[in-house]
């Protein structure tokens, strides 16, 4: 019975800092959300080739070409976007920027 009350204490106080914790991700963005302020921001970029490409597309850029991680982990490339040929960024929070 001397051990149900300090054994009791230590689970409460277990649960409360598991609950504490917070995400330390960046947020997942919208396909269409505006670009932040400093965008291109550099950052270790999750994001595939594939899934940058996607990511252009759904905000209206075509004949997306091979796109490049540079030093700063972000991709870069060559699309259209309402006719014209543009080289786009696209940063590792899904920050899409024309160069």
């Amino acid at each position: 019975m001397k051990n149900v009350i300090p054994t009791s204490l230590f689970c409460a106080l277990l649960s409360t800092t598991a609950i504490a914790q917070t995400s330390t991700t960046a947020p997942t963005p919208s396909p269409t959300a505006p670009a932040d302020a400093n965008a291109p921001l550099p950052g270790a970029n999750s994001f595939t080739e594939g899934q940058a490409k996607s990511r252009l597309e759904a905000n209206g850029y075509t004949n997306v070409g091979a796109l490049k991680k540079d030093d700063n982990g972000v991709w870069k490339g060559p699309a259209t976007h309402s006719g014209a040929q543009v080289t786009v960024s696209v940063d590792y929070r899904g920050n899409i920027t024309r160069n």
